[in-house]
């Protein structure tokens, strides 16, 4: 018996120690696991923003080429010839390359700004 007596101290002296080191590593756990959710609420606030953004880029680039397309063909429903209309299509098709491929460069910029994947051409 007087065994037993002894391995009771060590067994809650064990058991004691067990459930700190458990508790620590829970809290620790708990610890890390409130960082990686605040990481990710960061984040997507982040690329909720940037979508945002974008979008109201793609609203105010759309307008501008309607109200372009529209502008165009006022021009050309006042054209005197086919030398008139030739040179405002002319005209109209260089200003709009140039207008698409500086939209499509600043989409490519806010498109990296929140880590969407480039599409290489």
């Amino acid at each position: 018996m007087a065994n037993s007596n002894f391995e009771v101290p060590d067994m809650r002296a064990f058991a004691e120690k067990s459930v700190e080191q458990m508790k620590t590593a829970f809290d620790g756990f708990l610890s890390a696991a409130q960082k990686v959710v605040n990481q990710a609420q960061t984040q997507a606030l982040g690329a909720q923003s940037g979508v945002r953004e974008m979008s109201e880029l793609a609203m105010r680039y759309t307008e501008r080429n309607i109200a372009a397309s529209f502008e165009f063909a006022q021009k050309l429903m006042q054209a005197k010839d086919a030398k008139e209309v030739a040179e405002l299509n002319a005209e109209y098709l260089k200003r709009q390359t140039e207008t698409l491929s500086e939209q499509a460069r600043e989409f490519g910029r806010q498109a990296a700004k929140i880590g969407v994947p480039q599409v290489k051409t």
